[in-house]
């Protein structure tokens, strides 16, 4: 583990994307979140299961990614649960996933959130859609992995 994983906490988890992407390349994001909201991530309130990244006038946004509102913010001071987000990153790093993106079958995936130094960070990768029969072989090489280690578990 080195040093920069060390004070990093994840507080949501998109396991659904790698089943449906083969992930090529990721990149860490800073979040533009309200007070309301990064409470609630702290509480674990969070779900990126179907949310993704878009770039639009040269700037990424997170969309569809949703972050339960905080039950202490009462009905004035709380957000929007699945409001779009915008992305703290680079002008080269936005220019380099929109050019990766207009590549044919590339997605922005967002993988996972989570806390790095008090500050909330999402890390978005490049995808490319994996095709039915992908996602079988996957499932089946799993299978075969946890079998084995079952029988390897066991003459022990």
């Amino acid at each position: 583990m080195n040093t920069r994983e060390q004070g990093r906490r994840d507080l949501a988890v998109n396991r659904k994307a790698f089943h449906d992407y083969a992930i090529d390349e990721t990149i860490e994001a800073g979040l533009v979140l309200v007070g309301s909201e990064i409470k609630s991530l702290r509480d674990g309130k969070a779900n990126l299961r179907e949310s993704y990244v878009r770039v639009e006038r040269g700037e990424a946004w997170l969309i569809n990614a949703h972050i339960g509102v905080y039950p202490q913010g009462g009905t004035h001071f709380n957000h929007e649960p699945l409001r779009r987000r915008k992305l703290l990153l680079h002008g080269n790093e936005i220019i380099y996933l929109r050019a990766k993106v207009e590549q044919k079958g590339l997605a922005l995936v967002p993988i996972r959130i989570y806390l790095l130094h008090g500050k909330a960070k999402l890390e978005v990768a490049l995808g490319r859609g994996k095709k039915l029969y992908d996602k079988r072989d996957a499932l089946a090489e799993r299978d075969a992995q946890r079998d084995i280690a079952r029988a390897v578990r066991g003459k022990l």
